[in-house]
């Protein structure tokens, strides 16, 4: 079961502290404890307009995040709360409640547009919160969202992001969804003298002006920035929760005493967000754990910390690093318990061990391919295999030398009669040699009987018969009972089956070197096999993330046809155009197999004691 870490209260995230953003300690160790996906949930605005109130309500609590009751700002920098998801066990709920912008005191714009890129890079679900109503004046509170192509680059190369804002695909990828709530909503829901929604309101309010003046062109960016960078969005309005006087009161309020409008309102809230939210990821669809989260957090604040800006690509590379790595430890460690827990020694033949191998192998690949991401060129994988072959091979000698002391313990049970009579010398006598020869006979019969002797049974009772060679031929040398030419006869005979039982052996290890790398060649094709399986399962997360991409771009596309924005949907055209070719790559299936025949290549093939790549 995955490893669950929620948290009493809300603790430190990021601290702001004189203007200098630093990851808190405490917070991560919180965060790299759940191995559970992790749906985030942020909230940024300017301060002051009951953030913490949202969020506080989405733990299912009244208190936690401070709400403050003075016109200071509360929040500084980003604080988190871990909580259960609400109908989903196997994710972690994390809310950020981010340092409200625009304070007067702090006097840095700066500094809160890095909290509103933060904000947006660490969430799956972002919402704006705003107070009154969604006019000229909130769009040009909301001026962050203009900065975000200068605090967030997508891509590593510079000239791939240079026209940002004419290309967001890249951007939608990996962006939150976006509501926007509206506090103390004092208007009725209309437009032209008609109801409308909330969702309606939003909409009306980001239409575009046609124009090329400079006014023009301040009245739309904001609105195309929304628009293209939050395809998917919803819009709540909100009335006051109390009379003026009492708000300084509301964590200490009941529900009972809040105006019922409120608490229904809010109730959809929390509901909507419960429903719709998903597990944060990054670009290709792979899914954010809390510890992935928390090696996220310090990737963007070092590279804040540093002066540089927060790039996606770098991070992912970044994490896949780090993850892949652990992957090979965890996958690693998975086998060996694995292998403790089925493997009895010693195992009656090599190919029984290699079966439970294979079947340990076969866990330990699942356990890697569901952790690993981005192994490009196969480096982690092929890593893993290296050290699961050598795994393998400390288990085979685990297994001899359990076979050898266990062989040597029953030869020493079944010969100490023999022993006795030779130290006694009893055999020291016309006609002793045959006695001997008949007892050394009987005791490699009852060996024979032995069972779990396990692979070296033969190795050892070789190895036995060389140690009595000696003694044996004394005996057959001092007998009187025997003429020169029978002893003759009988060392022949001796020689013979030694070399006989020698030739045997060397069949079996020849046998045994065939079996392990017929293994080898059966490991090589399971982990292509893993492979192709993880292939199929990347290419169908990138094409769900290129028709999410799609889809937003076409919606947009339709409303700006119908708005009259030829330039715009001509643009939209041309990126359209450029998704629908990523897509058709994608689903080429000869693409792929070109990528699986050359990763197939550079993973190892071992050969005795060393590798080989194809």
């Amino acid at each position: 079961m995955a490893s669950r870490s929620h948290t009493s209260a809300p603790v430190c995230l990021i601290e702001n502290k004189d203007k200098n953003f630093t990851v808190c300690p405490e917070a991560l160790q919180v965060l790299s404890q759940i191995d559970q996906p992790v749906v985030v949930v942020t909230i940024a605005g300017l301060y002051r307009t009951g953030k913490s109130y949202l969020m506080n309500r989405l733990a299912g609590k009244n208190k936690g995040f401070p709400l403050g009751s003075t016109v200071q700002a509360n929040t500084k920098g980003i604080w988190m709360w871990c909580v259960p998801y609400p109908g989903r066990p196997d994710q972690t709920l994390v809310l950020l409640d981010t340092e409200g912008l625009g304070d007067v005191e702090k006097g840095d714009t700066q500094n809160d547009s890095w909290i509103f890129a933060l904000a947006v890079l660490l969430s799956s679900t972002l919402v704006y919160n705003s107070m009154g109503t969604i006019d000229q004046h909130a769009m040009d509170q909301l001026h962050y969202v203009t900065e975000l192509t200068e605090r967030i680059k997508s891509k590593s190369s510079p000239e791939e992001d240079a026209e940002a804002l004419e290309d967001s695909a890249e951007y939608v990828r990996f962006f939150p969804t976006f509501i926007w709530a509206v506090r103390d909503f004092t208007l009725q829901l209309e437009l032209s003298g008609q109801p409308c929604t909330a969702d309606e309101y939003l909409e009306n309010a980001l239409k575009l002006k046609k124009g090329m003046s400079r006014e023009v062109q301040l009245f739309n960016l904001p609105r195309e920035c929304i628009r293209l960078f939050f395809p998917t969005r919803k819009c709540f309005i909100f009335d006051r929760p109390t009379n003026r006087k009492n708000l300084h009161r509301l964590e200490e309020m009941e529900e009972r005493e809040l105006e019922s409008d409120f608490v229904e309102q809010a109730s959809q809230f929390c509901r909507h967000v419960y429903k719709t939210s998903k597990p944060k990821t990054i670009p290709g669809g792979h899914i954010v754990t809390g510890r992935l989260l928390a090696n996220l957090v310090e990737t963007y604040v070092d590279t804040i910390r540093s002066g540089g800006v927060p790039c996606m690509e770098n991070a992912v590379l970044a994490l896949a690093q780090i993850e892949n790595s652990a992957a090979v430890l965890e996958a690693t460690g998975r086998y060996v318990e694995l292998m403790d827990q089925t493997l009895k020694l010693p195992t009656e033949t090599l190919q029984e061990l290699l079966d439970i191998h294979a079947k340990c192998e076969d866990g330990a690949l699942k356990v890697f391919m569901a952790r690993a991401f981005k192994d490009d060129k196969q480096q982690f994988q092929a890593e893993l295999m290296q050290v699961l072959d050598q795994k393998k091979e400390t288990f085979c000698q685990k297994n001899e030398l359990e076979s050898s002391r266990h062989c040597k313990a029953v030869l020493a049970r079944l010969s100490e009669e023999l022993e006795d009579k030779i130290n006694k010398g009893f055999y020291s006598r016309p006609g002793g040699y045959q006695d001997y020869f008949s007892d050394l006979k009987a005791t490699t019969v009852k060996y024979h009987e032995e069972p779990g002797k396990g692979v070296l049974a033969d190795v050892v009772l070789q190895q036995f018969f060389k140690d009595k060679e000696d003694v044996g031929r004394a005996i057959l040398q001092s007998d009187e009972a025997l003429t020169e030419k029978e002893k003759e006869a009988e060392d022949a005979k001796a020689r013979a089956e030694a070399a006989e039982r020698e030739n045997e052996i060397q069949k079996q290890q020849q046998a045994a070197l065939e079996e392990k790398l017929e293994d080898q060649k059966r490991s090589h094709e399971a982990n292509i096999q893993h492979l192709k399986e993880k292939m199929a399962q990347d290419r169908e997360k990138l094409l769900e993330e290129q028709n999410k991409v799609m889809e937003a771009k076409l919606r947009e596309q339709r409303t700006l046809l119908e708005a009259g924005f030829q330039k715009h949907v001509d643009q939209l055209n041309d990126q359209i155009g450029h998704l629908k070719r990523q897509s058709e790559r994608m689903k080429n299936q000869s693409w792929w197999s070109k990528i699986l025949d050359v990763a197939s290549m550079v993973l190892p093939v071992f050969v005795g004691k060393g590798i080989k790549r194809f």
